[in-house]
């Protein structure tokens, strides 16, 4: 039998300004990250209860705060695609779903967003090319 395993943020709101809107159009007031990233089963089920044996998932959430207070976007797809990248910093993360939604789109209702998924091939290959970067 195949395990997988994922850490999951839901929600999260995100201080940020993203977009440009025109004069009485509906400005959103809450962009929320949903964010999946698939782990090495090894990482949950664990022999005792120590940090060392885990995902530390917490610097993760510190450098997406950092990322969402950066400035202005005029898209959401440009602070997910950083956000992916911080990601891909992460050896522990094998894969990883993003989703990134706005609300109110329209007279205080609905919302709108994106949403990606990264294999674990994609992920290798953004690795490999930050390292030729270097």
């Amino acid at each position: 039998m195949t395990s997988t395993a994922c850490v999951e943020l839901k929600d999260l709101r995100l201080e940020t300004q993203i977009g440009t809107y025109a004069p009485g159009a509906t400005i959103p007031d809450q962009h929320l990250l949903d964010l999946t990233l698939w782990i090495n089963p090894k990482l949950i089920l664990i022999s005792k209860d120590a940090m060392d044996q885990v995902f530390d998932y917490d610097p993760l959430v510190v450098e997406i705060d950092r990322l969402a207070a950066d400035g202005h976007y005029e898209t959401q797809e440009r602070l997910a695609t950083r956000i992916v990248e911080s990601c891909a910093r992460h050896p522990e993360i094998e894969s990883l779903e993003i989703s990134l939604r706005k609300t109110p789109v329209r007279e205080s209702s609905g919302s709108l967003g994106i949403k990606l998924y990264i294999d674990r091939n994609t992920l290798s290959a953004m690795r490999a090319s930050t390292v030729e970067g270097s």
